[in-house]
């Protein structure tokens, strides 16, 4: 009876709400299911951050609608770990805006710059809102393939010159999501010079920057010489302090950048939680510890699960950060089980197939590459927020059924 939208239309499913639908009706029927699929930390937040909210709920004043543009004090708390993580300073009052979560900067960001028709450099395979974000915005994504043989970088020299010329936007995710793959300075440097000479606007995904193992730092793209000029970077609280659910991340960077999609947000929602912002400070302004704990243990999770793969035959490189391993599909697999997605999935490609397969005889939940764009096709995704016994379980189902 009603008529969705073009864009609504336009839109590929999200597979992750597609995985939680045969999750759900796998447990339904009783099964003990092995979840890699969701990048969901199973930590608990620290209580110091839990004890901040209860404090901070428990005063009235939190009670009424937040500041769009955030607490100036939470903005002081990001800015001054931003210096302190990456030697980038920026201004409190013009150059960060806190969010509720990164991705909803992310998918408005667009809103903010795309006029209809206008390209945005989309990685492929990349997390969904980058490609959703531009679509919902009237813009068109342009795909930037993430080959393994490239280091899962892309080659921007091998962007079309006239997408270049109608590009008003380009994502970048390092620590990356899904492949697990870095980025270094050099790198960095090269976009920030692309993005100049083409003047195309650079949106900058770090939500992973503090997940990264045996002694591995990754770097901001605010780090490069006039990378301001041209660059929001977002991040978020998430990943890093087990705070998914909370919903509170930011976008810093360029001022008129930061401004423009402070407009958007000003038509779209009220504000963080006042008690929400105030428990945020304390995360970043607390003890540290938790991360370097987080780390070893997803560290120790990554070397489990990269050593079970290793004896089954599979090839598997261990990631340097993010909490993802990103995996070829084995090359002779009966992949006759069926996984139920609509819209572009419905071809059942081979790594819904894969996934379905393990999740119909093993019990095991993961991510088809395909759910991250064309490229990610022939790829699955793990994640490493499941305890190393579950992994090794995991690993022992899979011996059985490969």
């Amino acid at each position: 009876m009603f008529k969705l939208s073009q864009k609504v239309k336009s839109l590929p499913p999200y597979l992750f709400l597609e995985i939680d639908k045969a999750k759900r009706k796998a447990r339904q029927e009783g099964r003990d299911i092995v979840d890699l699929g969701v990048g969901d930390p199973d930590q608990p937040t620290p209580s110091h951050i839990i004890d901040r909210l209860y404090q901070a709920a428990s005063d009235p004043l939190t009670h009424r609608y937040a500041l769009d543009q955030g607490l100036l004090g939470l903005r002081q708390a990001i800015a001054k770990w931003y210096n302190n993580r990456f030697r980038v300073k920026l201004n409190p009052e013009t150059e960060i805006l806190p969010l509720i979560g990164s991705k909803e900067g992310i998918a408005h960001f667009p809103l903010a710059f795309l006029n209809e028709g206008d390209y945005t450099l989309v990685p492929d395979p990349s997390y969904p809102p980058y490609k959703g974000g531009t679509i919902l915005a009237g813009g068109r994504p342009y795909l930037i393939p993430l080959k393994e043989e490239n280091k899962f970088l892309p080659d921007l020299k091998k962007i079309p010159f006239n997408i270049r010329r109608k590009a008003k936007l380009m994502y970048i995710n390092y620590p990356n999501n899904p492949t697990g793959a870095t980025a270094e300075i050099d790198f960095y440097r090269e976009v920030v010079d692309f993005a100049k000479k083409n003047k195309i606007i650079v949106i900058s995904d770090l939500a992973y920057s503090e997940i990264a193992y045996n002694g591995y730092r990754p770097s901001s793209l605010l780090e490069v010489a006039g990378a301001k000029d041209v660059t929001i970077e977002f991040h978020s609280l998430s990943k890093t302090y087990n705070m998914t659910g909370w919903r509170i991340g930011w976008a810093s960077g360029n001022a008129q950048l930061v401004s423009a999609l402070a407009k958007v947000k000003s038509n779209i929602d009220s504000g963080i939680f006042s008690a929400i912002q105030l428990a945020g400070i304390t995360a970043l302004e607390g003890p540290q510890q938790h991360i370097k704990d987080i780390c070893q243990l997803y560290q120790e999770r990554r070397d489990t699960l990269i050593a079970g793969l290793q004896s089954l035959g599979w090839q598997a490189s261990p990631p340097k950060a993010a909490f993802y391993v990103w995996l070829k599909i084995p090359k002779k697999t009966d992949t006759s089980a069926s996984l139920s997605v609509g819209g572009e999935h419905s071809r059942a490609t081979d790594s819904i197939k894969f996934s379905a397969l393990l999740l119909e005889k093993a019990g095991i939940v993961v991510t088809p590459g395909i759910g991250f764009g064309k490229y990610g096709e022939g790829y699955i995704r793990m994640a490493l927020t499941i305890s190393k016994e579950r992994i090794q379980e995991a690993i022992e189902r899979l011996r059985r059924i490969l």
